[in-house]
């Protein structure tokens, strides 16, 4: 029985007992180890949804609520297998997969079961998002699959629009039209994540990644050394992550490095080292971070060194130090979205298999830890909440972290404003607003309660303060109806703001 094929009817004395228990006020996982579905198997949380729906009752119940606490319903797909420029050392090559993704990670899984059909990718986790009672209204759509960039266009363009026609649940003529009707559809694309190499990035390309309604991408640094980089076959140079990221951020987008701890050639020390140059240099700070300590899987290169004895992984022990060491040194505008890959254990020759690796080094870091993740309200009541702003150097200019906090330094909501040097255009790179996901419309402690409409008012003000005449916002396509209704006006590629 297929995972949406579950009847009521078909438990129906069993589920009414349960439902009362609920709606009484038990505690929901003892009612259901109380009344199990069957000797071996109890009922799921999204079944209980799908009872209480089935027989009118009203549905606060949500399963799986961690997945929507930071404000957006993620949804992630994956390109088709494709071959990629790169060769790089650690890079696993199934040729069922995309290069460097494996059959066994979640989201290679959904995929596969969907053989990479964008349409049937978006609607199948929508499906889920839905039966586990979670509001789809604003969608954060992640493609993922390698180098985006070496895709042919036409691919491209097919790809994205399939992914629009799904979230709006009709088939669009081409993409401008599927992106036009996703502006007030029921389900908005409110951020869409494309993923490349620095190499790649130009501004051709970057102009094309706006046409699609790119908002953010996702960059695999790896490591500022360019020795490292050489011994592992990158086939890229600091200098082009340098000119990459300067790129990115005069065009707006959000930049999500990827950074490798353990590659070969490396050792804690000049991990530690190397992490620091993220930070430190005004070239790079990026807004969001992944560090992938390298993991040893048979089909990449790597096992040719690990086999000769040249390369070994960290011990937990080293790589829980190092991690201790790195954490803290994230500052308070960059997210750590991921510290692992999603690699199941099976897949990996050698290296690190702990999943809750991140628990255990958050744990050692208490009151030490300022980067955003670790700072989210989540389903917390916010109180006493404050403006703070924090001001730091880039390659072009100024960058303002504004961000509403509680005093316990929890982020509710922030906004990324570029203040470029020589420019007369200051530029919104991204607004976020934390808490529950929730339907369009309505209104809870922390979303859709005016904060982001309110560092939407102080950017204008500091914008206008710095003599700026114009401010632009990289909008998702999504988001356009909102800044609309706070004065914003549509350009080709951005929507702006006269400050004067």
């Amino acid at each position: 029985m297929g995972r949406f094929d579950f009847n009521p009817e078909n438990y129906k004395q069993q589920l009414q007992v349960l439902l009362l228990k609920l709606r009484q006020g038990e505690n929901l996982e003892k009612i259901l180890r109380r009344y199990p579905k069957s000797k071996t198997e109890l009922f799921t949380k999204a079944e209980i949804i799908k009872a209480l729906k089935h027989f009118g009752y009203s549905v606060n119940l949500i399963a799986k609520p961690v997945r929507t606490l930071s404000g957006v319903v993620p949804v992630t797909v994956l390109t088709k297998p494709y071959p990629c420029p790169g060769k790089c050392l650690y890079c696993p090559n199934d040729p069922q997969m995309p290069k460097s993704y494996l059959p066994l990670e979640p989201g290679g899984q959904r995929a596969l079961a969907n053989k990479f059909d964008p349409f049937r990718q978006v609607a199948a986790r929508l499906n889920t998002y839905r039966a586990n009672n979670h509001p789809v209204d604003k969608v954060e759509l992640i493609v993922l699959g390698g180098t985006w960039s070496a895709y042919p266009k036409i691919y491209q363009d097919w790809f994205i629009k399939r992914c629009f026609d799904a979230l709006n649940n009709q088939t669009a003529k081409n993409l401008y039209q599927a992106q036009k009707i996703n502006e007030t559809a029921t389900s908005r694309c409110v951020g869409l994540s494309l993923e490349t190499r620095p190499d790649w990035i130009t501004d051709k390309e970057l102009i094309n990644f706006r046409r699609l309604g790119c908002t953010k991408v996702q960059i695999g640094v790896q490591s500022l050394s360019d020795q490292i980089l050489t011994l592992n076959r990158r086939g890229a140079t600091v200098s082009q992550t340098r000119q990459a990221f300067k790129l990115l951020r005069q065009y707006g987008f959000k930049i999500q490095a990827h950074w490798m701890a353990n590659l070969y050639g490396s050792n804690p020390k000049k991990d530690v080292a190397d992490f620091k140059k993220l930070f430190s240099n005004p070239d790079f700070r990026p807004d969001e971070l992944k560090i992938y300590p390298c993991s040893l899987i048979k089909t990449a290169p790597l096992m040719e060194q690990f086999k000769l004895g040249l390369w070994r992984p960290y011990t937990q022990t080293q790589l829980v130090e190092l991690l201790v060491k790195i954490l803290p040194l994230v500052p308070d505008y960059c997210r750590v979205s991921r510290i692992i890959r999603d690699f199941s254990s099976s897949d990996i020759v050698s290296g690190n298999r702990q999943s809750n690796l991140r628990q255990l080094v958050e744990n050692k870091l208490v009151g030490k830890i300022k980067e955003i993740r670790f700072r989210e309200i989540r389903n917390q009541p916010p109180r006493n909440l404050f403006l703070k702003i924090i001001s730091y150097k880039t390659s072009l200019g100024r960058e303002k972290f504004l961000q509403w906090v509680t005093n316990k330094n929890q982020i509710c909501a922030f906004l990324r404003l570029s203040l470029p040097k020589n420019k007369t255009t200051a530029m919104i790179r991204e607004l976020h607003v934390y808490g529950p996901a929730l339907k369009l419309g309505s209104q809870g402690e922390v979303q859709h309660s005016g904060l982001g409409k309110n560092l939407v008012a102080k950017a204008i003000n500091l914008a206008k303060i710095n003599k700026y005449s114009r401010l632009a916002v990289i909008s998702g396509v999504g988001t356009r109806e909102y800044y609309r209704s706070l004065g914003f006006y549509d350009g080709r590629l951005y929507q702006y703001f006269k400050v004067g």
